[in-house]
């Protein structure tokens, strides 16, 4: 950089690139991908959400990875977000549970009760 005005024209460039990634109508998936996530399994759940909407060809959805959450004990842990800001958040997760997830909740819209965290808090 050799100016302010090559810092600016930099911080634009990438908050156009910002805004079309993270399109309004988008639904988000967030994994935690923190040291205790990643150590209970979240790198295969991960690469399952990608997997299965790439399978099914699905557009509209940003897998995205956060640090820790905070319930290390329920990892590997994910949220899944609405356009309209509502958050499911699921728990002790795995490969087959987030491709169920994909299937129920994202393509059906049904939330799969059993993995989230207020289901599996009463056991």
């Amino acid at each position: 950089m050799k100016s302010l005005a090559e810092l600016k024209a930099i911080r634009e460039k990438a908050l156009k690139e910002i805004n079309l990634r993270d399109n309004a109508d988008k639904i988000r998936v967030v994994v935690g991908m923190a040291t205790c996530g990643i150590a209970a399994g979240a790198r295969p759940v991960m690469n399952a959400f990608v997997e299965e909407l790439n399978k099914r060809n699905i557009k509209n959805v940003n897998v995205l990875m956060t640090g820790c959450v905070g319930a290390c004990r329920l990892e590997p842990m994910a949220e899944v977000i609405d356009a309209r800001g509502e958050k499911t958040t699921y728990v002790k997760l795995d490969a087959d549970k987030a491709r169920k997830i994909v299937v129920e909740h994202l393509v059906n819209g049904r939330p799969v009760i059993e993995y989230t965290i207020g289901e599996t808090e009463r056991e």
